[in-house]
């Protein structure tokens, strides 16, 4: 049993599949492991950490080409002319409006499973990478706020006169919201968040800060029985942004990280509400890789508008990714732990499962995944 940690392609994914921690750990499951030469190295973990833990030193070819393949991010093109057919490839697959993607996975007769799709349940929460990496995205993107604004965040009584605290407003009240609302609170900040899910209301009162929404019928029944957001009405949105419009004109730091599975990310913050903050205010958008919360904002890019106003758009989770290694290594040991027959030290997948067939996107030459499945 050879499980494969290629390095990322993406120039910009700081993260890693596994850490010397998890590769001791696959190691005591009787298996082996190959590490692709540099591939922690943005991580901060250099190959001798690997080898220290155990495992070999190869080249890109012999990683991708293991019994399990743990990645970061879907393969590319290349990587997937790489795999063994049979191989299980784990990763965020990003499988939404990715069809021919998909379809290349199934080609090569891989199975690949997204870390994503997991369910939310009791036995699954260790295994959550939407959580353990959206929980350091919500903390990172206040610090990454009060780097670009320039004003203190606490309240400071000073001889010279006293210094206001900074408003912080958190639109999406996940676990990124949660910990971006706790970290605003820490640093001095005065704390409101918005969310279209009733039960938040407690959450966030809970922690310090103060709730703003159109609370009407609608509102009450805005959640999955999963507990995510559902797509609400035009009535209620346009509600939702006259309030909303008014409460962005009087803050100084805002964070958006509202997502909807599958679909883009919901416009929050139109260019209108930007334009009528103060000159020196600051959004981070969470959501810009799925097309943004915030009109104007760019992936990768920090957009000072005419105002003077700062639209961050950089990922706060790869800019962690050290922490975020770490994190996401050990949901992928816990998944994979559950694939192996331990008695025996081999592969022994339960394909009904239900944590193996809520995540399977293909098997055996073809997509399986009743979500994706070809129209």
């Amino acid at each position: 049993m050879l499980i494969g940690v290629p390095a990322e392609k993406d120039p910009a994914e700081t993260r890693v599949a596994a850490t010397p921690e998890t590769v001791k750990k696959f190691i005591g499951l009787g298996a082996e492991v190959a590490v692709e030469h540099g591939a922690g190295v943005k991580a901060g973990v250099p190959d001798a950490d690997y080898q220290a833990a155990g495992a070999r030193l190869v080249s890109e070819g012999e990683a991708l080409g293991a019994d399990v393949v743990l990645k970061v991010r879907r393969p590319q093109a290349n990587e997937i002319a790489a795999l063994k057919s049979g191989a299980l490839v784990i990763a965020a697959m990003d499988p939404y409006g990715a069809t021919d993607a998909i379809q290349a996975l199934a080609g090569s007769g891989a199975s690949a499973f997204a870390m994503e799709l997991m369910p939310r349940i009791t036995r699954a929460q260790v295994m959550d990478i939407l959580s353990s990496q959206a929980n350091l995205a919500g903390y990172r993107a206040v610090v990454d706020a009060a780097a670009e604004y320039g004003r203190a965040f606490p309240m400071m009584m000073t001889p010279a006169g006293t210094v206001p605290a900074a408003k912080s407003f958190i639109m999406g009240v996940g676990v990124a919201g949660l910990q971006a609302i706790a970290t605003a609170r820490r640093l001095g900040a005065i704390v409101t968040a918005t969310d279209v899910r009733p039960a938040t209301k407690e959450q966030v009162e809970s922690l310090g800060a103060k709730f703003v929404a159109v609370e009407d019928e609608e509102f009450k029944q805005a959640e999955t029985a999963g507990g995510y957001a559902k797509e609400m009405s035009d009535a209620y949105k346009a509600k939702q942004a006259a309030l909303i419009a008014t409460h962005i004109a009087k803050q100084d730091i805002v964070v958006t990280t509202a997502l909807i599975p599958g679909r883009p990310a919901p416009r929050l913050v139109t260019a209108a509400m930007v334009a009528s903050m103060r000159p020196g205010s600051v959004l981070v958008d969470l959501a810009v890789e799925r097309g943004g919360n915030v009109e104007g904002a760019r992936a990768g890019e920090i957009v000072t508008t005419a105002n003077g106003v700062k639209i961050v758009g950089s990922s706060s989770v790869i800019r962690l990714g050290a922490t975020a290694s770490a994190l996401y290594a050990r949901n992928l040991f816990a998944f994979v732990e559950t694939l192996i027959d331990k008695p025996n030290k081999a592969l022994a997948v339960n394909w009904d499962d239900e944590l193996v067939k809520a995540t399977c996107l293909t098997r055996g030459g073809a997509v399986v995944h009743p979500n994706f499945l070809p129209k």
